[in-house]
């Protein structure tokens, strides 16, 4: 599969889209970035988040899964939010020796909203960022849906291991080196 190479693209608010060479973003947004551990969350934080995360990874890829699997409280939570307070993208940051010896991010989405406007690249960049502030510098491994292999390789993820299916989708573990 053939990844398209991007260009960084910053508005006067400076939010940064990427798109492929020689085309714009859809629709380039501004996105507010906040992580906060678990107990910091507000309980509409938490509903809007756990609210985005049923309705694309059990009902948009119909899959049927226990998503609250006691993790959160030990983890931060990245959370993209546009002007009008809609969560447009989120991802958790797990820190190292609970989902894997190495610290991980997980339950990586952008809203259905946020789409085409490359909010993924950013919420990676983000994630990455914010997972080395808060714990150092370090590898970062996830466990990737197969087919999002390539978006993971641009963001310096290389695939390790067979693959393996969870929750009746294929995955791959991949490591991000320190």
């Amino acid at each position: 599969m053939s990844v398209p190479k991007s260009e960084t693209v910053s508005t006067a608010s400076g939010t940064v889209a990427v798109a492929p060479l020689g085309h714009p973003p859809a629709a380039a947004v501004d996105v507010t970035w906040r992580c906060l551990p678990f107990h910091a969350l507000s309980v509409a934080e938490l509903y809007a988040l756990l609210q985005l995360r049923s309705a694309v990874f059990v009902v948009e890829q119909t899959c049927v899964f226990q998503d609250m699997d006691g993790l959160d409280p030990v983890c931060h939570h990245l959370l993209g939010r546009d002007a009008e307070g809609n969560l447009l993208a989120y991802a958790r940051l797990v820190p190292a020796g609970q989902a894997f010896t190495e610290a991980s991010v997980g339950r990586v989405i952008t809203s259905p909203a946020g789409r085409g406007r490359a909010l993924g690249h950013a919420l990676m960049a983000q994630a990455c960022s914010q997972l080395t502030s808060l714990w150092g510098q370090q590898p970062i491994r996830i466990g990737a849906q197969a087919h999002l292999q390539a978006f993971y390789g641009q963001h310096g993820f290389v695939a390790e291991g067979p693959g393996y299916i969870e929750d009746g989708i294929p995955h791959v573990e991949m490591l991000r080196p320190a």
